[in-house]
C-alpha cells in the first residue's frame, strides 16, 4: 500500500491547526479545479446506520447538495460511501445513474444541480460498519469530469483524510453534538425533544428525525421548526423488541 501523495501532505499541512480545516480545504479545492464546481466534504461515521454530517459546502450548489442527502439518506455521497467506490453522475436526468437516489435527483435538479462526483475514503477494515469521508463535486452542467479536475480533488480528498486522522473517530452520538451538526440551533432543540418524548438516545432522536424528514420528503430544518415551535409529535420508532 503506498503512503499518501505529497500533495495531499502539503494540503495537509496547511491547513492543520487553522479553524473549520474542513471548510477552508473545500474552498481552496473548490478555487484549485479547472472547471467551476461547488465542494461538499461529508463525514459518516457508520454507513450502516446512515449518520452523516457535512463538514464543508462551498459553492452555491454545494449547500443544498449537502443538506438534501443529510434530509434524505439518499445520494451520491451515500452512495459512494456504501460501495466503497466514486460515484460519477455525469447527468442527473439520466434514470440510469440515479437509480439509487431518485427523490434526491429529482429535488437536486430543481436546485439547479445537473451533475455530481463523489469521492470516498474508507477509514480502516470495518465490515459492515464503514466510517470514512467523502469529497462531492456539484456542476449545473452534465457532462464527465475531466482527468485533471478528478486529480485535483482528490488530492484535496486525500488532505482532507490526513486531517481527520488527527482527531478521535467519531460515534453515532458525536454526530448529534452542536459542533458536527448542521448550524441551526433549532435542530439541536428538536433533537433534545425528540429525546426526551420517546426516551431516545440522541443518536437515535437524530436518525428519527432524518426518517422522516425523508419519508415527507421535507427539510430538515423545517421540521424541526415544526416540531419546536408547532408542537408536531413525531411517531413513535418501529418496536425493535417484541418481547
Amino acid at each position: 500500500m503506498t503512503g499518501p501523495r505529497p500533495e495531499a501532505v502539503a494540503l495537509a499541512a496547511r491547513f492543520a491547526g487553522q479553524d473549520h480545516p474542513a471548510r477552508q480545504l473545500g474552498h481552496a479545492c473548490r478555487a484549485a479545479l479547472h472547471e467551476t464546481y461547488s465542494v461538499g466534504l461529508t463525514l459518516a461515521a457508520d454507513a450502516a446506520l446512515a449518520q452523516r454530517v457535512s463538514l464543508c459546502a462551498a459553492g452555491p450548489l454545494a449547500a443544498r447538495g449537502e443538506s438534501l442527502q443529510i434530509n434524505l439518506g439518499e445520494g451520491p455521497c451515500v452512495q459512494a460511501l456504501s460501495q466503497g467506490a466514486p460515484v460519477r453522475a455525469d447527468d442527473l436526468d439520466d434514470p440510469a445513474m440515479t437509480a439509487a437516489w431518485p427523490v434526491y435527483a429529482r429535488q437536486a435538479r430543481a436546485f439547479g444541480i445537473r451533475a455530481a462526483f463523489a469521492l470516498p475514503l474508507i477509514h480502516g477494515p470495518r465490515p459492515g460498519r464503514q466510517a470514512g469521508l467523502v469529497l462531492t463535486l456539484y456542476r449545473d452542467r452534465p457532462g464527465p469530469l475531466p482527468d485533471t479536475d478528478q486529480h485535483t480533488a482528490q488530492a484535496h480528498a486525500d488532505a482532507a483524510e490526513l486531517l481527520l486522522l488527527t482527531v478521535p473517530a467519531p460515534t453515532e452520538d458525536d454526530l448529534a453534538h452542536a459542533w458536527l451538526l448542521p448550524a441551526d440551533a433549532v435542530v439541536h432543540q428538536a433533537i433534545g425533544m425528540i429525546s426526551y418524548r420517546h426516551a431516545l438516545s440522541t443518536g437515535q432522536a437524530l436518525a428519527l428525525l432524518r426518517a422522516h424528514a425523508h419519508s415527507t420528503e421535507t427539510d430538515l430544518t423545517t421540521l424541526a421548526h415544526a416540531i419546536v415551535h408547532d408542537h408536531l409529535t413525531l411517531p413513535d420508532p418501529p418496536d425493535t423488541d417484541p418481547a
